[in-house]
C-alpha cells in the first residue's frame, strides 16, 4: 500500500524502517485529541472558504464515525500508516472517500503533533491538580484529627524536638501547594496553539488561527511558526513538575514505611494499601508506598531522557522529537496512579497516638528548651548548651530522660534551676513555646490549617474555570 506521502518516492519503504519510525504503537494515546484538532481545523477551512461548506460536514460527519469506531475500540491502528495523524486521515478517507484528504489542507503533521500534545497536557494537568487537591484534603484531614497528637520532629533521622503531628502533615500540605502553584503557572505555556505553523514556516493558505485557538479554548497562539513545531519547553516543564512531585510523595512514603515498622510503630496503613508475604504470615508490607518512591525515578528518567533528545536540535522539527511522547505518557499514566492511591492511604491510615506520646517521653528532644530557660534566666545561650549537654550526658549514663531528674540533680549543674523547669520540660509546654507564625504551636498551627483550607478553596475555583475550558 502506497504512503500518503509517497509521490515522491521510487521503493516502497523497507519493513524493518517502518517498524522502527513508526509511532502508532504509542501515539494512538492522542487519537481523541488528534480528532479534536481536526474537528477545529475544517471548521475553520469552511469558515475562511478554503474547503467548501458542503466537504467540511463530510469530513467532520466522517470524523465523528472513526471518532465513534475508536471509543468503542473497533479502530485497527497499523505500522504502515506510521502515526496517529495517519492512521486517522487513512480511516476517514476510507469512511467517506478522497475528499477526506481535503482535511490536511493548509497544516502539516509537525504543527498537528505539537496541537495534541498540548491539547493531551492542557486536560492532564487539570487532572493532576485535581489529584493533588484531594491529597491534600486527606493530609488536612488527618492533621485536623491530631491536633494534640505529639511525635518526635527529626533532623538526620535522630529526635530533635517535639512537634504536633498536624504541623507534619501541613508541611507536606505546603509541598503539594507548590506543586499545585507550579502545574498553574506552567498551564499558562501549555495553553497555547501551534496549529497553523505548517511544517515550519506558516502556510500560504488564508487560514485564521485565532478563530482555531477560540474553537479549542486556547488563550493565545504561538507567536512564530519555527517555535511552535519545535517547541517541547512545554512538556520539559511538566516532567519536571511531575518529578517534583514524585519527589514529595517519596519523602512522605519513606516516613510512612518508616512510621509502620515495628521500631517506630506510630502509624498503621490500611489492609487495603499493604500486602503480605508468600512466606511468612506475620508480616504486612507497605508496598504502594514503596512502589511509588521506586517509580519517583521512573519520572526522573523521562525527564532527563526528554532533556537529552532535545539537546542541540537544530530548529525546527527532527525526527528525534518522536520521542517525546513516550516518557510523557509514562509520567503521566505514573503520576496519576500514585496520586490516585496516595489520597486514599493517607485517609484511612490509623495514627498511634499512645505511641509517638511514649516516644517524646523517652527522649532529649525537650533538651533545647531547658537551655531556653536558662538564656531567660540571663545566662548566654552558649553556656547554657554546654550545661545541657553535660545533663543529658549524665542522663545516658544514669539510663533516665530529663523529666525524671531531681531538682538536686538539677543543681548540681547550675544554681538557676528551680521548679518551673518541670513545666518547661512537659512535652505540650515545648511544642507550644514555639508560637510564632510557621512554629509547632497549636494555635499557629490551627491558623495554617484555616490557611491551607482558603488554598484548596482557590484551588477548587481554578480547577472550575479551566475545566470548563478544557471540556468545552
Amino acid at each position: 500500500m502506497s504512503k500518503l506521502w509517497g509521490g515522491r518516492f521510487t521503493k516502497q519503504t523497507d519493513r524493518l524502517v517502518e517498524e522502527y519510525t513508526a509511532s502508532i504503537l504509542f501515539d494512538k494515546e492522542l487519537a481523541e485529541e488528534d480528532i479534536e484538532g481536526s474537528l477545529a481545523h475544517v471548521t475553520m477551512l469552511g469558515k475562511c472558504g478554503i474547503v467548501p461548506l458542503e466537504d467540511v460536514e463530510k469530513i467532520k460527519d466522517g470524523l465523528g464515525k472513526v471518532l465513534q469506531r475508536i471509543r468503542q475500540g473497533e479502530m485497527e491502528f497499523t505500522v504502515g500508516d506510521e502515526d496517529i495523524h495517519m492512521n486517522i486521515e487513512k480511516a476517514l478517507i476510507d469512511e467517506i472517500g478522497p475528499v477526506g484528504g481535503k482535511l490536511h489542507t493548509g497544516r502539516s503533521r509537525n504543527d498537528q503533533v505539537a496541537t495534541d500534545m498540548h491539547l493531551y497536557l492542557r486536560k492532564r494537568v487539570v487532572e493532576i491538580v485535581m489529584l493533588l487537591q484531594q491529597l491534600q484534603e486527606a493530609l488536612i484531614g488527618q492533621a485536623k484529627a491530631n491536633l494534640d497528637t505529639i511525635l518526635p520532629g527529626y533532623t538526620h533521622l535522630q529526635r530533635a524536638q517535639p512537634i504536633l503531628l498536624a504541623h507534619h502533615l501541613l508541611a507536606y500540605v505546603s509541598m503539594f501547594e507548590r506543586d499545585i502553584g507550579r502545574l498553574e503557572d506552567s498551564y499558562k505555556r501549555i495553553d497555547v496553539l501551534p496549529l497553523g505553523a505548517g511544517a515550519l514556516a506558516g502556510t500560504t493558505f488564508p487560514i485564521d488561527r485565532h478563530f482555531v485557538a477560540e474553537q479549542l479554548g486556547f488563550a493565545a497562539v504561538y507567536e512564530n511558526s519555527l517555535d511552535a513545531v519545535s517547541d517541547r519547553d512545554f512538556i520539559v516543564e511538566f516532567l519536571a513538575n511531575a518529578s517534583l512531585i514524585m519527589m514529595h510523595m517519596s519523602r512522605l512514603c519513606e516516613e510512612f514505611v518508616l512510621w509502620s515498622s515495628t521500631e517506630f510503630a506510630f502509624i498503621e496503613l490500611d489492609d487495603a494499601f499493604c500486602t503480605g508475604s508468600s512466606i511468612m504470615p506475620q508480616k504486612k508490607n507497605p508496598d504502594v508506598a514503596e512502589l511509588v518512591r521506586g517509580k519517583t525515578g521512573r519520572v526522573y528518567g523521562n525527564l532527563f531522557g526528554l532533556l537529552t533528545v532535545l539537546k542541540s536540535l537544530p530548529l525546527a522539527y527532527n525526527k528525534d522529537m518522536q520521542e517525546d511522547k513516550e516518557g510523557m505518557f509514562d509520567t503521566v499514566r505514573t503520576l496519576e496512579g500514585a496520586l490516585q492511591l496516595f489520597a486514599p492511604m493517607v485517609s484511612t491510615m490509623k495514627v498511634r497516638k499512645e505511641r509517638m506520646r511514649q516516644a517524646v517521653n523517652r527522649d532529649f528532644s525537650n533538651a533545647t528548651d531547658i537551655a531556653d530557660y536558662l538564656v531567660t534566666k540571663g545566662l548566654p545561650f552558649r553556656q547554657a548548651h554546654e550545661i545541657i549537654g553535660r545533663i543529658v550526658l549524665y542522663c545516658i549514663q544514669k539510663e533516665t530522660y530529663l523529666l525524671n531528674l531531681s531538682m538536686a540533680e538539677f543543681r548540681e549543674f547550675s544554681d538557676l534551676f528551680d521548679e518551673r523547669i518541670y513545666e518547661v520540660l512537659e512535652p505540650e509546654h515545648v511544642v507550644n513555646a514555639r508560637n510564632v507564625y510557621g512554629g509547632t504551636a497549636r494555635s499557629q498551627v490551627e491558623q495554617a490549617l484555616m490557611r491551607a483550607e482558603l488554598a484548596t478553596a482557590e484551588t477548587t475555583n481554578w480547577l472550575t474555570a479551566h475545566a470548563a475550558r478544557v471540556e468545552r
